[in-house]
């Protein structure tokens, strides 16, 4: 539970936003000085995601659940709201773990 109240509390409300005003509305430069506080938040939820990936392959136990495909949602279309997922070599290589589970199907086009 409390990955899945990390991702309401401290990634969707930045991470998501973001992506919203930059791809969905097509207005980054209407809502850049929102955005630039985003990145502040959006840096700081990934850093913790990073930080345990380092150490763990998904976010609960040593199997996959609910909690990875919560945050999975936003975190893989991240850079869509402007954040750089680069420098996170553990949250690129969970993405991709994650994309490599049975019946995953992707939401983008």
């Amino acid at each position: 539970m409390q990955w899945l109240f990390f991702e309401q509390y401290s990634h969707e409300p930045y991470i998501a936003t973001s992506r919203y005003w930059i791809s969905i509305l097509g207005k980054a430069e209407e809502y850049q000085a929102e955005i630039k506080q985003k990145q502040v938040g959006g840096y700081a939820a990934l850093n913790v995601m990073e930080k345990h990936l380092e150490n763990y392959q998904f976010f609960v136990g040593e199997q996959y659940s609910i909690a990875d495909i919560c945050l999975f949602a936003y975190t893989h279309v991240a850079h869509e709201g402007g954040f750089d997922l680069n420098q996170f070599p553990a949250i690129q290589n969970w993405i991709e773990i994650v994309k490599n589970q049975p019946l995953y199907r992707s939401i983008l086009r």
